[in-house]
């Protein structure tokens, strides 16, 4: 026997088990009932209005976030804040689901990672409203200690962090609208 034919049949050996996987495999795959679309929905999903450019401004300070579309199970955005055309305070910020819930989790400038797990998800119908209303926590942190997305009508999105400074209750609102990313003009959606 010659070296061409000893190397021949593991070749062949192996191409005929490959054919006979992919067969057996294509059988069982048709005979496999579809997914339910409920156990595949996406616990993101409900936050992926959050696509896009949002922009504020509050005491001579701009703000901006830039949210990408949900893919691969995660939302990722950045977001800025500039005063008198300085750079103040970045942070890179992404929503992903975890074994024990979905996270809001947030990078600040030069900082550590800091993680709050979404504890509601509410809808204010209050004065003619219709805001929808998630709610982010992380008891082990002083401040923030819960970050609040506020999806409001007209296009508007109020960011909200919360928690303790030195012992007394804190609160800053970041009121946001939508804008267009290249143009930075506001989309009322």
């Amino acid at each position: 026997m010659n070296s061409i034919t000893t190397r021949a049949r593991p070749t062949h050996l192996f191409s005929a088990l490959l054919l006979a996987a992919l067969i057996a495999g294509s059988a069982g795959a048709q005979s496999t009932p579809p997914p339910d679309p409920k156990a595949a929905a996406d616990p993101l999903a409900s936050l992926a209005w959050l696509e896009g450019c949002w922009r504020g401004s509050v005491n001579q300070r701009e703000f901006r976030e830039h949210w990408m579309p949900l893919r691969g199970g995660m939302l990722l955005g950045i977001g800025q804040t500039v005063m008198a055309g300085k750079t103040q305070d970045y942070e890179y910020l992404r929503l992903e689901v975890r074994p024990d819930g979905v996270f809001y989790v947030a990078v600040p400038s030069g900082k550590k990672e800091e993680a709050f797990r979404l504890s509601g998800r509410t809808v204010d119908k209050s004065a003619d409203r219709n805001d929808e209303i998630f709610t982010f926590e992380n008891p082990a942190q002083e401040f923030p200690q819960r970050i609040i997305y506020r999806r409001a009508s007209g296009g508007w999105l109020y960011a909200q962090v919360e928690g303790k400074v030195n012992g007394a209750d804190r609160q800053v609102i970041y009121p946001m609208r939508r804008i267009d990313c290249a143009t930075g003009a506001f989309i009322e959606k």
